[in-house]
């Protein structure tokens, strides 16, 4: 890279005003560790993926077609490993980015242990948990480079040149993430503290949700409670605060509701002037009217239109919305958001349905026209059953005959190889695609296909491993696997940085360094 080209002549001349004292510095070594280490600090990455991200939204706005994808990683080493797999696969990591799960921080990464995903776990895990990620992705650079240099070093002519080439083009492996901070932890400040730390870790997109910060529940969980939107809002403006702080001016934050879900909120929102955001708020909770004279012990009553309601209060002293309120409540979430220095939406919905999605966002596209979603293809939706029924459904109302299936037992293996599953699965295999043409969403993201992995591989090799296959378990069923697919992790030295120190222990020693890759090393099998 001219970078790197322009940092050699720069060591070397610094090199120059150092006297003899310097002999033994190698421009070109210090030249590859400025290469090794291009991000210097956590607001390096934030600044650097913001852009990104910006990018990515205007390229969207212009052709939905160019939707972006993110997996939930819960450890850097899951991080590093999909990125060098998207890398190997796609020679890219275009529009691909990372996200950060709270309740994988919750069930994962907490000192009290597994925790469901209700704020529980320490709130600074989940900035701790960015520098993770972002340090296994740097080092990924690192190691792909390192690889470079020693091909660069062995080759002449015409093959050296294109080694450089490589080298000059270099693709990073650090991308954006998009970090749950969940509630907020606490009151606004709460946010804007905690917002610092994720943004100082390398955060450019923090995801907040309308939830009451002690009450909250996993968004596919029961039990949810809103907060009235004054209260939402400001926690956005201290998350903006917190970037324009540290400089990431175009820091995006994702703004969640989860109201379609909710039924309850804890408070009563503040109204001045009928028509007012409090006042749209306080119209949805469930009341029934009633007169002075009925007044009861400690009820609260609000005045709507010249009468008096008493909200529905329940023994845990919060108040319950009406039924059927839960799409509107989200379209009016969502403006207000939008309206109120949020970048993108997440609206968290009970089923991956595209004309539900889309029902939404075309009320939302009404005020805000280029409105845009991060959506959850969520592992807490049955997708083969969803997707089924949605097929069943279409097949009904499309006049097939459907006699052949029952609907209420659609998961059933006996139905694998029906024209109904194939066409549930065509849809399932189109989804995002479809969602992003259809429904507005920017980014799809899987909130925790990792932990899903790690069970399922577990099982499959303690089944083999400690069954009849014994040691076969594990090479055939991944040692094999790993070279036939060209996993870079089977060098797992090499991926545990050995060649790096190796690099640093010539550059510090020279011909007397102690270097752990020789012929006695037995990542040379591979």
């Amino acid at each position: 890279m001219a970078q790197y080209q322009d940092d050699i002549k720069a060591v070397a001349a610094l090199k120059e005003t150092q006297g003899s004292a310097w002999n033994a510095i190698n421009p070109e070594y210090a030249a590859r560790m400025r290469a090794q280490n291009k991000f210097k600090t956590g607001l390096d990455i934030a600044k650097y993926t913001a852009k990104i991200m910006r990018a990515d939204m205007a390229a969207y706005d212009a052709d939905p077609s160019k939707y972006t994808q993110s997996l939930g990683c819960w450890h850097g080493f899951i991080a590093q490993q999909k990125m060098i797999s998207i890398k190997k696969h796609f020679n890219s990591t275009e529009r691909r980015y990372l996200y950060l799960s709270g309740w994988m921080v919750a069930a994962l990464r907490s000192e009290f242990g597994p925790l469901p995903d209700q704020s529980m776990h320490e709130k600074t895990s989940v900035s701790a948990l960015i520098r993770e990620l972002y340090t296994f992705l740097r080092q990924a650079d690192a190691r792909e480079l390192g690889g470079l240099f020693r091909q660069l070093d062995a080759a002449t002519g015409a093959e050296k040149a294109a080694i450089q080439q490589k080298i000059d083009n270099h693709v990073t492996h650090v991308v954006p993430i998009i970090a749950d901070i969940d509630a907020g932890f606490g009151n606004a400040e709460a946010t804007y503290l905690l917002a610092k730390q994720f943004i100082e870790a390398g955060a450019c997109c923090i995801q907040i949700e309308n939830q009451v910060s002690d009450e909250k529940q996993c968004g596919h969980q029961d039990g949810k409670v809103t907060v009235p939107h004054e209260d939402f809002l400001a926690k956005i403006r201290a998350i903006r605060y917190a970037f324009l702080e540290l400089g990431v001016d175009d820091g995006i934050i994702v703004a969640r509701t989860d109201s379609l879900g909710a039924g309850l909120t804890k408070q009563i929102a503040v109204t001045a002037k009928p028509g007012d955001l409090g006042d749209q708020y306080n119209s949805f909770l469930d009341c029934e009217e009633l007169s002075a004279d009925q007044l009861g012990n400690g009820d609260v009553i609000i005045k709507r239109d010249g009468k008096l309601l008493r909200p529905k209060r329940l023994p845990s002293n919060l108040f319950q919305f009406r039924a059927g309120t839960g799409e509107a409540r989200c379209v009016l979430d969502c403006v207000t958001a939008l309206q109120n220095g949020a970048d993108l939406l997440w609206i968290e919905t009970e089923k991956p349905h595209i004309a539900q999605i889309a029902g939404m966002v075309n009320e939302i596209r009404k005020v805000i026209p280029n409105a845009k979603l991060v959506y959850n293809n969520s592992p807490s939706f049955n997708w083969t059953l969803n997707f089924r029924q949605q097929a069943y459904d279409a097949m009904k109302e499309a006049g097939k005959d459907v006699s052949a299936y029952d609907r209420a037992q659609l998961m059933s293996v006996e139905y694998d190889d029906s024209e109904l599953a194939k066409l549930a699965d065509e849809k399932i295999r189109t989804f995002q695609a479809d969602a992003s043409r259809e429904a507005g969403i920017f980014h799809h993201l899987i909130t925790l296909p990792t932990y899903h992995t790690a069970a399922l591989s577990t099982d499959n090799l303690a089944k083999e491993y400690f069954g009849d296959q014994g040691m076969l378990g594990y090479v055939a069923g991944v040692q094999r696997k790993e070279i036939r697919q060209g996993i870079a992790c089977v060098k797992h030295q090499n991926m545990s940085g050995s060649d790096i120190g190796d690099d640093h222990k010539e550059y510090f020693s020279g011909e007397a360094a102690l270097k752990a890759a020789g012929k006695d090393n037995t990542m040379n099998q591979f």
